[in-house]
């Protein structure tokens, strides 16, 4: 790859990045905190670091496959190594690890965290905390491609781009051009996440709470600004909290065609329909079994699809110590975190849409036993998947169990209970947040080693990278010219 193009491209990233710390910046300001001028320091020294490196236009700007992966790994590297400077110049988070654990964590939408009481953070820090969930959500990449002066015949080009960021086994335009495909989902979630924070403050949210939970919930994030999570809010702050987090996991393609009332392709999306029908069977299931320990109809069904919501979604979001709650509510609460959201969401996880074609590519092999001469083949909404589609999704579930088997293994050496150790693996390479026991919903991962916070670290970023980027760093050939 030419040095030029990723060059330019980290240059943009870093001017974005200093753009957004302003928001931080001002909100330090307004509550007159010391953390003010940390963020305003960061930001002006990112910013010119940025503009330095795009002072000089490269004489292309189009990507290959493999340039494409490497310049979104090698941009959300960049993007949490700037993030994490106001935690540790702040001296709220002081060690590096930590504080690459806990923007890593941000920006990847994970929201596991290693501040076992975030009450005592500035206001400026928790902002920039749950802000660093939405620029993460939709992707930072994919904002630059909203901005960024490209050629018309290098448009088809920058798809790789886009296909190394978006969240699914494949990347569906929009549009024709890619630019107004990325403006439009941009814009989509803009406007969702503007119309969730004025509810949130009709409903009687404070409005700093608001614009914070309101961002982190977009995101499909986690952070939250109290220790006691999304239980302190009122029912009817939780049911919106509940609605905007599946509304969030939801394809945003799905938008687009209810905006041009496309009502029955949106409706024929089978995507959808497996997402909501696992979130209503998860819901039943959760509220039959915890019902006799919570007494109230009412509470046991608010309890039960908050949680699901926020574990289907990734957002990690709690209302009460789902710990407590009866083993079979768990293990289903740990089964949607291995599932995740839909493909084009914001959400995390191994993604709906995977599983569907893994089932029915399950189902045809099942089939050909029966009828050997068939030709079978995978379809999603009346459309043939392709087969190089498939294939890639049978490897990336592949790649996805040994990652999870390693990463549990190198957290294994701190010598928790089993549970602990892999469903902290499994919240944070699926980008959930809070998982069981010592990594559950009213605890911390402080607790965990260096080296357990590191092998985390790397696992919410490829976990949120669809795991090719962050795997093509490591091979020679990556680095050829």
């Amino acid at each position: 790859m030419r040095n030029s193009k990723l060059r330019f491209i980290l240059g943009w990233v870093l001017k974005i990045e200093a753009a957004c710390m302003l928001f931080p910046v001002l909100t330090g300001f307004y509550y007159q905190e010391d953390a003010a001028y940390v963020y305003l320091g960061v930001a002006i020294v990112t910013f010119i670091l940025g503009y330095i490196l795009t002072l000089h236009k490269p004489k292309t700007r189009s990507f290959r496959a493999k340039e494409g992966f490497l310049v979104v790994a090698l941009s959300w590297i960049v993007l949490s190594a700037f993030g994490m400077l106001p935690f540790i110049l702040t001296g709220e988070i002081p060690q590096v690890h930590d504080a690459l654990f806990e923007i890593v964590s941000g920006f990847t939408t994970t929201g596991a965290s290693i501040v076992p009481n975030p009450d005592v953070l500035s206001k400026a820090t928790i902002l920039w905390r749950s802000f660093s969930h939405w620029i993460g959500g939709m992707g930072v990449l994919v904002f630059v491609l909203t901005i960024l002066p490209i050629e018309s015949n290098q448009q088809g080009n920058t798809i790789h781009v886009m296909r190394a960021e978006s969240p699914g086994p494949s990347v569906g335009k929009l549009v024709p051009r890619i630019k107004d495909t990325a403006r439009i989902l941009y814009g989509i979630y803009f406007v969702m996440t503007v119309v969730l924070i004025v509810v949130l403050i009709i409903a009687g949210m404070p409005i700093y709470d608001a614009i914070t939970m309101g961002l982190g919930t977009a995101g499909t994030g986690g952070f939250s600004v109290s220790s006691a999570g999304a239980g302190i809010y009122s029912p009817q702050i939780q049911v919106i909290l509940t609605i905007g987090m599946i509304a969030f996991g939801i394809n945003f393609n799905i938008y687009y065609l209810l905006l041009l009332r496309r009502f029955k392709s949106a409706c024929k999306s089978e995507e959808l329909r497996a997402y909501l029908g696992i979130i209503i069977v998860a819901i039943v299931l959760i509220s039959l079994n915890i019902y006799g320990q919570v007494g109230n109809l009412w509470d046991t069904i608010l309890q039960s699809s908050f949680q699901v919501g926020s574990i289907i979604t990734t957002t990690g979001y709690t209302t009460v110590d789902y710990n407590q709650w009866p083993m079979f509510s768990q293990l289903i609460l740990l089964g949607l975190m291995l599932v995740g959201a839909m493909a084009g969401s914001t959400g995390g996880g191994f993604k709906i849409q995977r599983l569907v074609i893994i089932c029915k590519n399950a189902l045809n092999q099942l089939r050909n036993f029966i009828s050997p001469r068939r030709v079978q083949v995978v379809q999603m909404d009346g459309k043939l998947i392709e087969n190089d589609v498939v294939a890639s999704t049978k490897s990336y579930l592949v790649l996805y169990i040994i990652i999870m088997g390693i990463s549990v293994l190198i957290v294994s050496l701190d010598n928790f209970d089993l549970m602990s150790t892999f469903s902290a693996v499994n919240a944070t390479f699926n980008n959930i947040g809070p998982g069981m026991n010592m990594a559950g919903p009213v605890e911390s991962f402080a607790g965990f080693s260096m080296l357990s916070k590191l092998t985390m670290t790397f696992d919410m970023l490829a976990g949120r990278l669809e795991i090719i980027p962050m795997l093509l760093l490591f091979s020679p050939t990556t680095w050829r010219q």
